[in-house]
Formats: C-alpha cells, structure tokens, sequence
C-alpha cells in the first residue's frame, strides 16, 4: 500500500513537472517574441504561402530550424493545417529537404501530442472532441498502445502523406514548370485512393452477403 501511494505520488509530481516545463517553454517564446504565436496562428489559418515564406526568410540561417519548430507547434494543436509549411519548405529548402523537414516535424509534432495527452490530460480528453489529427491522437493516447508502437507508425505513416503534401503544394506553385509531374502525381493519386475505395466497397459487401 504505501509502495503504491509513493508510487501515485511520484507520477504526479512528475506530470506537475512536465507541465510546469511546457508552461515554462511556451512562456518563454510569448516573452521573447509576442509576435510568435499571432503571426504562426493567421498564417496557418489563412494558409498564406507567400507570407510563411517571407516570414521563414526572415530568420535566415534558422528558417530551416524555425520551420521545424512551427511545424511542430501546428501539430501538437491538432486542429490547425500544416499544409501551408510543408508547401514553403518545399519552395524554400527543395523537395528532399522539404519533405524531410516536413516529415520529422510532423511525427514530433504528434508524439509530443500523443504523451503530453497520456500523461497529463488522459481524463480530459475522454470528453473533448479533437480534429482529425488531434482526434487520432488522443484515440491513440486512450488506448493501451505502446508509446514506441505510436511512433514507429507515425514515423512511416507520416512520410508518404507528408511528401504527398510538400510536392503537391510546390508543383502547384511552380505549375508552368512541373505541370506533367503535377499530372501524373494526381492520376497515381486517383488511382491508389480509387483502388483503396473500391477493395473497400468489396470488402464490405463480401460482410454483408449470407
């Protein structure tokens, strides 16, 4: 019994202090930049392209890193869309680099997301309704899936949607130049989801036969 308290009375202190340092960071860049949190919300909300771009050039040598922590920011909300990054780092660091970014970002993103929900706020997200991403991760929290079973998938499943998503924004931009890339990416693109639909649509119909 008192290993048991000592037990409950550890995990607790340790989640009031993982909370403690996540107010502590989030404070902090509000402190050193009130600007921050303003601008990464409107950006993404309007889904400018040419304003993220200008913005992630404003930091020079850091864009690279700045366009990672805000990817990261965006997916930690759950409910704000990161297509808009993914596209500028497409445009800004080329389509490696951009999808690598945009990738590793993106899965940080929704790990954090997935063990700060588990740690601190498992209780309150049985009741609060999250967007798709968020949704998915706070599923995944809920559950008893392994924390390193959640990122392992992550880690692969976030790479085709997100290197999906860096060269569809970037040939879309530079469409003049890419425009037969542009088109065959989209007809595979049909192709893959019409063909996922249609073993689905099978699937189920095979379930509901006597």
């Amino acid at each position: 019994m008192r290993y048991r308290n000592w037990n409950e009375k550890g995990e607790r202190k340790f989640r009031l202090s993982i909370l403690a340092l996540l107010i502590l960071v989030l404070v902090s860049i509000h402190f050193f930049d009130p600007t921050f949190y303003p601008t990464v919300y409107h950006l993404s909300e309007d889904g400018d392209l040419r304003g993220t771009i200008a913005y992630l050039h404003s930091f020079g040598i850091y864009a690279a890193f700045m366009s990672f922590f805000i990817d990261v920011v965006i997916n930690i909300v759950g409910f704000l869309p990161s297509i808009f990054i993914s596209t500028a780092n497409g445009l800004i660091f080329g389509l490696f680099w951009g999808v690598i970014i945009s990738w590793l970002a993106e899965t940080v993103g929704v790990l954090i997301s997935f063990y700060v929900m588990r740690t601190l706020f498992r209780g309150m997200a049985m009741n609060i309704p999250y967007m798709p991403n968020g949704l998915v991760t706070a599923i995944a929290a809920l559950s008893s899936m392994h924390f390193r079973s959640y990122a392992l998938g992550c880690l692969i499943g976030k790479l085709p949607s997100t290197a999906l998503e860096v060269i569809l924004g970037h040939d879309v931009v530079n469409m003049e130049e890419h425009a037969l890339r542009l088109t065959i990416l989209i007809i595979l693109v049909t192709l893959v989801y019409g063909g996922i639909w249609y073993y689905n649509r099978k699937r189920n119909q095979k379930k509901q036969d006597p």
